[in-house]
C-alpha cells in the first residue's frame, strides 16, 4: 500500500515506462500473438492495460481517459501506444493534486471498498503482471523484448 503521492508517483513513472517500452516494441502483424490458442494476444493485453488503468482511475476518483469496456481495440499498435501515453500523462497530473492522507481513504473498488492507496498498489501489481506476459510473447514473435526493468538478453 502507499502512504505518500510521491511514492506512487515514482512507482507509476518506472512501471508506465517498462510498459510503454513493450507496447512499443510491438508491431501491428504480431498484435495477435497468442499466449495459447484461442486466449489473449499482444494486442489484447495491451489495450486491457489502457482499460483497466482507466477504470482503477476512476475507482480512485481520478480522470484517466481510457476505453470503456465496449470500446473496440484498435487494429494499429500506434493508436494503442497513443492511448496509453495519454493515462500515463492523465495519472501523472491527477495524482498532484492528492495528498498523502487521501491514499488512506476507502473507495469502492471491486464490489467492495478498499484503500486508494493499496488500490494503487494493485494498478501497479495488474500492470506488472501483464507486462512479464507480454515480454515472453515478444520472445514467441521473435520480437526484440525492450529494456523494462534493466538489460534484456538481445541488449549482450
Amino acid at each position: 500500500m502507499y502512504r505518500t503521492i510521491e511514492d506512487f508517483s515514482k512507482d507509476w513513472h518506472v512501471s508506465s515506462k517498462g510498459t510503454l517500452n513493450v507496447f512499443k516494441a510491438i508491431t501491428d502483424e504480431k498484435m495477435g500473438q497468442p499466449i495459447v490458442a484461442g486466449h489473449n494476444t499482444l494486442g489484447w493485453l495491451a489495450w486491457h492495460l489502457v482499460g483497466v488503468a482507466g477504470a482503477f482511475g476512476h475507482f480512485a476518483g481520478l480522470q484517466i481517459p481510457a476505453p470503456g469496456p465496449d470500446m473496440e481495440m484498435p487494429n494499429n499498435m500506434a493508436d494503442i501506444v497513443e492511448a496509453y501515453e495519454a493515462v500515463i500523462d492523465a495519472y501523472q497530473k491527477e495524482i498532484a493534486t492528492l495528498s498523502d492522507e487521501q491514499l488512506t481513504e476507502e473507495v469502492a473498488a471491486f464490489g467492495g471498498s478498499m484503500q486508494r492507496g493499496a488500490l494503487f498498489r494493485v494498478l501497479i501489481d495488474h500492470q506488472t503482471h501483464h507486462r512479464g506476459q507480454m515480454t515472453v510473447l515478444l520472445r514467441q514473435a521473435g520480437l526484440t523484448v525492450p529494456p523494462v526493468m534493466g538489460p534484456t538478453a538481445e541488449m549482450s
